[in-house]
Parts: structure tokens; sequence; C-alpha cells
């Protein structure tokens, strides 16, 4: 969730970590601060809100607040709410620390220091329990690796720490458990980051902090050590992303560039996994054989990937005729799952880190089940993790709804199911080989063309930005779009928005139509569509408002609906591809049009590390 950024080198740290900030926003917005050792003390400077009120301090402190090492902080607040006092980095007179993650037992922790520390706590957060306690470590011996080593058994929880102490000016003390952090380097320095666009303004070199290693930075290098203080020789990686890919350019907003990236995205992720004409998933350590052997797929997620997941139910089990399951990641492992060996549990997340999936992984892996995961993110937990994995190819997001790492994740259920087919039903190998091509040389194209409808999308929005509420409907397959639809509008616009399979209106929800109540309704196949039109009829005779999604020439479309957004025709498999751009677009028209800030919804972060 919070955002983490350190440097220790020859340039000026408060530009460095203040820019590292800037890019990380999007993994909290609540607050900001930074840590910097200046003239012969640690200096702290952080306020609540957005970024920009700690930067003016950080200008009225004059150009001559300059410093060669520090660490930064962007928070969304668990633990406290939103305030200067609560917001990060916290410590004591001796160390300062950043930290990403939730302290599970910080009460039993604060009792316990209070009572035989004799420690006053100034904030409510669970973070400064975790400097406090390391503290305590400290004093008795003042070895920085000792205290942190001593103190981290005794968290419960998960946390990515940047530790600086003031006894030692230049060096950052960094170490992971469920959390994200990497280290960085460029020709000037040395770096910490919760996330690649942290640091990819400067550098792409990077490396992997494990869980429980300790990295130590300072200007001249890194060391990694395990807990028994063992030295660790690490390879550097390189990051495929470019700088200007985690840019705005000319947009306004992150959110509308991302959505304007898909029809690149789309291809970029079906050309990676095609070969010969025919799908080919790409990946180690699952070979054809192992994949036709599994009695049942379950795919487990959250938010937007978990929706990504109920398309590709819809897909396989049409195409292939394998029963899937899709699961809620918060919920499985706690009802005591019933997994069999012969399961493959594919997990999907964007950014690799998304805590509750990663702990049904290793649920899955501990059951004996095969995991398949499917990332966007090269080197995070997830793919390190699981058995095998599939990267899309969305390159990074930065806006904190999801837009194209959604349409890479449902191009990545596409080729699966594609590929599933070819082993379970033969019979359709030239089926598969013409979607393989449609996907790669046709969808491209209809999604570029829906996305250029833009301004046609806006007038819509127009007239529906002042609702209240708004209800999106669908069956099969579109309903699974719906509630991604439904999800997009509400956490970006702040309208109260629902998806429902169509044919439940009547089982009681339909009792929320009103006059003028907004429906969107999508109907992009031909079994259902004549009860999409009797549905429709339901909630018009009710005085609702209808936005009709659906492929040009349905018949009906014009006398029943208030507007029509209409979708080149396609296979219906792929029909999510091309109409999930019009309700991304519908949101971020109403949310731009209601003066809300797309990019960085309230309360909300990129990406989930916490359960």
């Amino acid at each position: 969730m919070c955002g983490i950024i350190g440097y220790s080198g020859d340039q000026n740290a408060v530009d460095i970590l203040v820019d590292g900030l800037q890019s990380l926003e999007y993994r909290g917005y609540d607050s900001a601060g930074i840590a910097v050792f200046y003239e012969d003390h640690i200096q702290v400077v952080k306020a609540m809100g957005k970024l920009q009120n700690m930067k003016r301090i950080i200008e009225e402190k004059g150009s001559d607040f300059r410093s060669n090492c520090g660490i930064g902080h962007t928070r969304w607040a668990t633990h406290g709410k939103p305030s200067d006092v609560n917001s990060h980095p916290h410590g004591t007179e001796n160390l300062t620390l950043v930290h990403n993650g939730i302290i599970e037992n910080y009460l039993e922790l604060k009792e316990k220091l209070i009572e035989e520390n004799h420690y006053r706590f100034q904030s409510e957060t669970d973070t400064e329990v975790a400097a406090k306690l390391i503290d305590s470590f400290y004093l008795t011996h003042r070895d920085p690796f000792r205290a942190i080593t001593q103190a981290l058994p005794l968290l419960r929880g998960s946390y990515a720490f940047g530790i600086v102490f003031k006894d030692f000016p230049g060096t950052i003390f960094a170490v992971r458990k469920d959390s994200p952090l990497i280290c960085a380097l460029d020709d000037t320095g040395y770096y910490i980051a919760s996330d690649i666009p942290a640091v990819l303004k400067r550098t792409n070199r990077y490396y992997t902090l494990m869980e429980g290693e300790i990295a130590v930075v300072t200007a001249s290098g890194i060391e990694f050590f395990d807990s028994e203080h063992r030295p660790i020789t690490k390879e550097i990686k390189t990051a495929d992303w470019d700088f200007q890919a985690a840019e705005k350019g000319n947009f306004p907003h992150f959110m509308l560039k991302e959505i304007m990236e898909q029809p690149e995205v789309v291809e970029k992720t079906v050309s990676a996994h095609v070969k010969d004409g025919l799908p080919d998933l790409g990946v180690e350590g699952l070979s054809d054989e192992e994949l036709k052997a599994f009695h049942r797929i379950i795919f487990v997620a959250c938010g937007t990937a978990m929706h990504a997941g109920m398309v590709g139910k819809a897909i396989i089990e049409s195409l292939a005729r394998i029963p899937v399951n899709v699961e809620i990641a918060s919920e499985f492992r706690y009802n005591n799952p019933v997994l069999y060996p012969d399961d493959l549990v594919v997990v999907i997340s964007q950014s690799g880190e998304t805590a509750d999936t990663l702990a049904v992984l290793r649920l899955a892996k501990s059951r004996g089940c095969k995991t398949f995961a499917v990332v966007n993110v090269v080197g995070s937990s997830i793919a390190r993790e699981a058995d095998s994995v599939m990267y899309t190819m969305a390159g990074p997001e930065i806006a904190v709804a999801s837009t194209k790492a959604y349409s890479s994740q449902v191009c990545a259920m596409c080729i699966f199911a594609l590929k599933l087919a070819l082993l379970h039903q033969p019979q359709l190998t030239e089926q598969v080989r013409l979607y393989t091509k449609e996907l790669l040389t046709q969808i491209p194209y209809f999604v570029s063309a829906i996305v250029n409808e833009s301004d046609k999308i806006r007038y819509i929005a127009e007239s529906f930005k002042d609702a209240r509420d708004l209800f999106f409907i669908g069956r099969g397959i579109d309903y699974a779009l719906s509630m991604e639809g439904s999800l997009k509008l509400k956490e970006i616009s702040y309208v109260h928005s629902e998806a429902y399979a169509a044919g439940e209106l009547k089982h009681g929800t339909i009792s929320l139509i009103t006059e003028g109540t907004p429906v969107i309704a999508i109907a992009t196949g031909d079994e259902c569509y004549e009860k999409m039109i009797s549905n429709m009829k339901e909630v018009k005779a009710r005085g609702a408002k209808i936005i009709f999604i659906t492929k040009y020439g349905a018949p009906g479309a014009e006398q029943i609906s208030d507007r029509t957004i209409y979708l080149p025709h396609c296979s219906e498999i792929f029909m999510p591809l091309i109409a999930v751009p019009v309700m991304q677009l519908f949101a971020y028209h109403v949310s731009v049009l209601r003066g809300c800030d797309v990019d960085k919804p309230r309360n909300l972060a990129k990406s989930v590390t916490v359960e």
C-alpha cells in the first residue's frame, strides 16, 4: 500500500526523495514525509495530505536544505487517521524509519514498551511501535544490525522497513517480510524503493530483496545479509519498462493515457504468447501433458483481477469444457477450501504483490496444488513463488483504477482458454487457429476504434454525471463485464453503482429502479440478446434511463435505449476486450465532470500489500 523510497549517494537526496515519492503516490496519498541526514542530526519533514503539502514545507527551508542520504514515505492510512502526527517517518532520538505493511501485535508490544522501557508514544500508528522496539535493542549495544535482527522476530504481520540511525550517517538499513522492497543503483548512488517506477527516471537496474534479508545501503554500494549477518551475493536485474511509459506525457491524467494505450497492450500481450499461429503460454514448469491432466481450474484474485478471472471462466468453460471456479482471494483461504492435487490454482495480480492473493498461492502450494501466476511485474513475489508464471505486457500502470492491466489480463485469459481448448478439444484446432489470428490481428484494431470514441462517450457521460445511483446489467460474459464497469465507476467518481445479472433483477433488485435511474445494459452476445431486451423493457417501464452497449446492427436498440454505443462485430469470446474501454471512458469522463481526482481516488491505493 504505502510507498517507500531511500537514497544514499553524491546527489541531493531531498530532491531525489521528493521525486521518487511523486512516482509512488499511487500507493497512497494520505500523507508524505522524508527524513534526511542534515548537519549533525536526522531532519524529518512530513505533512498530511497530498505530496504538495510536504513540498511546500521543504521549499520554505530554502536551497540550503540539502543532504546526501535519506528515506521517504507516502502513506495509505491503516493505523491512525491521516494527520501530521501519524505521518511517516517515525522514530526516536537514535533512529528513524518508514514502513509499508501492518504490525498485527502492535498493541501488545506497545504496552510492553511503555511498561518496561518507559517509552511515550505520540502517534496512533503501529509503525511507531516498530521504531521504538528496534530502539530498545539498539540502546543496549549500539549495533544497528543486531537491533534490527533482535526486533524482527517479535513483530507479527508484514513490513518493508527503511531505517536510518543517527550514529551512522549516510547509511540506510532495509528489510522486508510480505511487503515489496527493491534496491537499485545508478552512477550517482544507491536506492531502496517499493516499486521500480520510484527510480525509473534514474535507473532500470535493481536487486530484488527477498524475505528476511537485510540490505545495508551507503553511497559506495549495497551489501546484502541474511538474518545471521552472513553476506549474500545478488544478481543485478534490468527492468524492461522505460521512463516515458511511467509518465503522463500530454495527457491530463494517467488513467486516460493508460486507456489509450490498450490497443498496443493487447497486441503486445497476445503476440508474446502466439507461436506458429496457435496459442503458446510460453511458461516454464508447466508442460502440455500437465496442463491437460488438471480436472479443475481455480482462479483466485481481488477486485479487477478477479473480474478478469470471471471472463476467463466463461471462455474456458465454453471452449475447453473444464470446470472453473473463481474465488475472492481475501475470502478463499479462510474458508478451509477443498483443494485436490489435480487442481490448478491460477492467481492473478497486476503488481504480483497483492497480499491476499500471495497468501492463497502459499496455501495452495502447501496443499500440494500446482500454481500458475498471471502477473504484470517481473520478479514480484507472486512471480517468484508460483510454479509457473505468465507475464502480461501492460507496462507500468500508474493510475489507481486499473485499465490496461485488466485488458492484458483478459488477453491472458483468452490465450489460456484457447490453449486449454487445443489440448482438451483437438477437433477445434482449426477454430482455435482462427480465434488466435483474430485476437492477434483484428482485436487491437477494434480496441483502437473504441478508444477513439472518447468524445462521444464524454457527451453521454455529461447527461449522467449527477446521478446518485447507477446500475449495470448483463448476462453471461456480459455480467462479468458489468462488474468491472461498475467497479470502475464507483471507485473514481464516487457514484454508487451496482452490477447485476440481468435475469436477477425481478428477484428483488428491480425495486430500486425509479424514475430517471440510469441503467447501463450490455448485450454483446446473440444467445441472450432477446432476454436482455426483455430485461431492459422491465427497467424502462419503471422509469430507467438506459445506456445500451451492443453490436452494430442489433435489432431494436434505438427503440428501447436512451443512448446507444455500438461495438464492432467480432467473436463473442473477445467482446469484453472491445466493450471494456467504453465503460472505462464513461467512468473517466463522469469522474472528470464531477471534479474528482481521477488518478488518486480517495481511500484507495494501487498495490494492496496488506490484508
